[in-house]
């Protein structure tokens, strides 16, 4: 196993290198075609190689799919995490979260992702079991994690964090999101992004605010 404090062999680099170019094409093949319409035959074409290499590194088209959903989100996680910084302004921090996944779940390989799960998940159904637990599960689970340390220093009320992460989620995924996912808007206005992303935070603050402490009864002592 390769210490990732450690340089990669050239052999290791190479082989790096042809597994990313791979994902890359799969990936475009995946959102221009859909799943049905890729095959492992077109991909290994598209890269010069034998269908034979590909299915080395990629054993099914469900491998391939899985690698290029876990690839993009081990990307997005990284900058995620650096966003969900703990003992920021809980206010501030939420709303660049907000601002990020925005841009991220409404860029155009994200909606035609989305789109493609729609139209294919009913027929395929692992393609909806690989997008959740890959996509929208990972992301919540991140966002509970900060949700619950936000939680045990008083910042939130206690919770369950995972239920609010959820919601966060939930109201990310509404408003613009609909819009540009069903085709009513081509792109987002800045400005309107952070319109929402201010009312979805203020929603978050309000719901899970920390309970008042009871005021001592007048002559009380402790």
């Amino acid at each position: 196993m390769t210490d990732a404090n450690c340089p990669l062999s050239r052999r290791e680099a190479r082989r790096q290198h042809r597994r990313d170019a791979m994902l890359a094409v799969a990936q475009d093949y995946f959102l221009a075609h859909g799943y049905a319409g890729t095959s492992m035959s077109e991909i290994a074409a598209t890269l010069g190689g034998s269908k034979g290499t590909l299915w080395s590194y990629f054993p099914s088209k469900e491998a391939l799919f899985t690698a290029v959903l876990e690839k993009a989100m081990k990307a997005y996680e990284a900058r995620l995490s650096e966003i969900l910084h703990p003992g920021g302004n809980i206010r501030d921090t939420l709303l660049r979260a907000c601002i990020s996944l925005t841009g991220k779940i409404n860029s155009a390989e994200a909606i035609a992702l989305q789109r493609l799960i729609i139209a294919e998940g009913r027929r395929f159904p692992e393609l909806s079991r690989i997008f959740f637990e890959l996509a929208p599960n990972s992301t919540q689970k991140l966002l509970a994690s900060f949700l619950q340390g936000a939680m045990e220093s008083g910042q939130l009320r206690q919770a369950n964090p995972m239920d609010a992460a959820g919601v966060l989620i939930a109201l990310i995924r509404s408003g613009l999101h609909h819009q540009l996912l069903f085709g009513r808007i081509d792109t987002l206005d800045p400005s309107q992004v952070a319109r929402e992303a201010e009312l979805i935070v203020d929603i978050i603050l309000r719901a899970y605010a920390p309970e008042a402490t009871p005021a001592s009864p007048p002559g009380h002592s402790a």
